[in-house]
């Protein structure tokens, strides 16, 4: 009942939004700055903001300037497509004779958000690489009829997804995607399959729990498996394509995620309000831009949920040498031709220093000079793959690893 009921309250309270927004749109740019009409205006903005959406927000990557100066349009183009996620490249339309980049596969979280959350990832990387991304699709738009989706379903679609992409690829895994990234560099390298990444990126991942516990992994231990199944798992209402369908609901994922941080949250919106109040339009539509995306829901299949909880944070089978898959043990140590960057975030509150570099200790068939760990000072979980030390600290040790091991 716990989905039924968010959708009926949703249903409910969507005309307040509508007019909240109409009045707003039609009030502010005819008031003057600080009346209290305009006041009004900036407060109906802001509460018709306060709402989640479950579509994915556009990309919006037209053109990126390369590396050489030049700047070249972008077209998003589905290189491959199932039903639970589509395989998105960013192509360039460059010059004749420019050399070929290397392929980059950007695997993107499934934990609540849509993969539109690297989008200062991805365009960093199109400045030097041919970008292919992990497209999540919403799994309350995924029929029941398409089958289950868990965590062998995920490590499936990195695999066929690098097959589909070719020889010489890298792979980029971000934050929840570490775990199932290395299992999939792991079985194909023991598989010597042809498409083995060149190189795997794991950035603030939790690839190990057990090191430098934060609140998040102590939440996730804190009850048994079952809890989270009966409490947070719910079926998908009408009149949604994947009625009936087990789900994790995305609201949830992001009320966990902004309880974290409910005085940062409070901030932001009263910020929101006074900018527009004091006709600050930069201001306003930098924080009205980060809402758009952080309040876009992606429901996760129940499946996969549950045994990412179980597998990755309560019983740590990766680095405990028992993570199998599709019945099959996954054994990092077979990994021999794929290099190795592990980057972590000094200051990241959900997957602390230590969590990700503990790959590094796993994958004991690569050689040293193929490995790299990279700590960054001053920045938390969103710092490492957005913002300005992403782009002028962690990108060069990416790309340096990356364009080192290059076909």
């Amino acid at each position: 009942m716990l989905y039924q009921a968010y959708q009926a309250q949703s249903n409910l309270t969507s005309p307040l939004r509508l007019l909240a927004q109409f009045a707003s749109a039609s009030a502010l740019p005819l008031t003057g700055k600080n009346s209290v009409l305009r006041q009004l205006a900036a407060a109906g903005d802001v509460l018709s903001r306060m709402r989640l959406t479950h579509s994915r927000p556009a990309f919006g990557i037209h053109s990126v300037v390369m590396s050489s100066g030049v700047e070249v349009p972008v077209v998003e183009e589905q290189a491959l497509k199932t039903p639970f996620a589509t395989l998105l490249r960013f192509r360039k339309e460059v010059p004749v004779r420019t050399p070929v980049q290397p392929p980059v596969l950007l695997v993107a979280p499934l934990s609540g958000h849509f993969a539109t959350l690297l989008r200062e990832t991805a365009r960093t990387l199109l400045q030097d690489h041919d970008v292919y991304i992990t497209d999540w699709n919403n799994a309350r738009d995924v029929p029941l009829s398409q089958g289950a989706f868990g965590l062998d379903e995920y490590v499936d679609h990195m695999i066929r997804f690098l097959a589909h992409i070719g020889p010489g690829a890298h792979m980029v895994a971000v934050c929840q995607p570490c775990v199932a990234a290395l299992a999939a560099a792991a079985l194909m390298a023991e598989d010597s399959h042809p498409a083995q990444p060149r190189s795997l990126t794991l950035m603030a991942g939790p690839v190990d729990c057990r090191v430098n516990p934060t609140e998040v992994n102590r939440l996730a231990v804190s009850r048994p498996i079952e809890w989270f199944e009966k409490n947070l798992v719910s079926h998908v209402p009408l009149p949604h394509a994947g009625f009936m369908r087990r789900v994790y609901p995305g609201f949830l994922q992001l009320t966990a995620f902004m309880s974290m941080n409910p005085d940062r949250h409070r901030q932001s919106f009263e910020d929101m309000y006074r900018s527009l109040v004091d006709d600050d339009h930069d201001k306003a539509q930098t924080i009205q831009t980060f809402y758009e995306e952080y309040l876009a829901v992606n429901d996760l299949a129940a499946e996969f949920y549950l045994e990412t909880v179980s597998k990755v944070f309560q019983t740590f089978d990766l680095p405990r040498g028992v993570l199998t898959w599709r019945g099959r043990t996954v054994n990092p140590a077979a990994i021999r031709k794929t290099a190795l960057l592990t980057v972590e975030g000094e200051r990241d509150d959900i997957c602390a220093v230590g969590q990700t570099v503990a790959a590094q200790d796993m994958c004991t068939g690569i050689r040293p000079y193929m490995r790299a760990h990279h700590v960054q000072t001053g920045v938390g979980h969103y710092g490492v793959f957005s913002g300005r030390r992403w782009s002028q600290q962690i990108y060069p040790r990416v790309r340096e690893v990356i364009h080192q091991h290059a076909a």
